[in-house]
């Protein structure tokens, strides 16, 4: 495995990006990777928020289902630059619990908004009475998700190992 990460660590676009004094470098990333997710998780809580009754009486909640190709727009933002920020200090990313149970909270995330279309927004009655039942229970397991997923991606900068420190102790 460190001999993955290592390689990983010296593959000229991790140093590129990692070490490169360039705004197109590790703040571009970083800042497409925020935008990237500000789109999946700000159109998934709107989502969300319809169905939990945020959202003006009697107005249908089907022309949300429209957002999802700018929600997988954001989520492949995300995914591109999210790799480019792992492979730019892999061994501290992929030593540290948080990454994973970011990475949890982001795959759960991705299944439910899967879920919700499947299940709530290709109902062919959707508008014409109550939401189905699991309208709710998918509303809030997926606000949960990305609130977890954005809380625990915010966290790597914080939690676990530090990255540019090798051989550093705190003493």
């Amino acid at each position: 495995m460190n001999h993955f990460l290592n390689a990983l660590h010296e593959f000229p676009f991790s140093v590129w990006v990692r070490e490169s004094s360039s705004l197109w470098a590790f703040p571009m990333f970083l800042v497409a990777h925020a935008i990237g997710m500000s789109i999946v998780a700000g159109c998934s809580a709107m989502m969300s928020l319809a169905f939990l009754g945020f959202w003006p009486r009697n107005a249908p909640v089907k022309p949300l289902e429209r957002m999802y190709p700018v929600l997988w727009t954001g989520f492949w933002i995300n995914a591109v630059t999210g790799v480019a920020l792992l492979m730019a200090d892999a061994a501290t990313r992929l030593t540290n619990p948080d990454f994973y149970v970011k990475m949890l909270f982001v795959f759960a995330g991705v299944y439910l908004l899967r879920l919700t279309r499947s299940k709530v927004f290709a109902d062919p009655r959707l508008d014409q009475g109550p939401l189905p039942s699991a309208a709710q229970a998918l509303a809030w397991a997926s606000l949960i998700c990305w609130f977890g997923a954005i809380l625990a991606g915010r966290l790597l900068a914080y939690v676990g190992p530090v990255s540019g420190l090798n051989g550093l102790s705190g003493k």
